[in-house]
């Protein structure tokens, strides 16, 4: 059983910049480098949205659209975290951020099929 603690969130102004953290632990030892890490946020009165992924090795990823370009994800398997770092953040980039992982390959890590989750850092971008 994972546990996925996220940490960054806050209030900034458009233009600027957070970056998250997640950091995995569990009760047991487990390998970091066993589960694929992603990112999703889910604003208020929407759906749960993935933002991005990154694979075992950390070699490859994947963005929505929406933020390609200005995000960039990263994993550290060494001291079992994974980053967001967030830039040029729009008011619409406005969320709660939630952190992910799981054995799939990112191509299948969807909501509905992840069994591991943090519990979401608030990210609010406005003047």
């Amino acid at each position: 059983q994972l546990q996925l603690v996220e940490s960054g969130g806050g209030l900034v102004q458009p233009g600027g910049s957070l970056r998250l953290s997640c950091s995995v632990s569990a009760p047991s030892a487990f390998t970091f480098h066993y589960y694929t890490m992603a990112w999703f946020r889910q604003a208020p009165g929407k759906e749960r949205e993935s933002v991005s992924c990154i694979n075992m090795r950390g070699d490859r990823t994947t963005y929505a659209d929406s933020v390609k370009g200005r995000f960039t994800i990263s994993r550290d398997n060494a001291n079992n975290t994974a980053h967001l770092e967030m830039n040029v953040l729009e008011p619409e980039d406005t969320a709660v951020y939630y952190c992910a992982a799981d054995t799939l390959p990112c191509a299948s890590m969807m909501s509905s099929h992840i069994r591991y989750w943090g519990q979401g850092t608030q990210v609010t971008v406005s003047t």
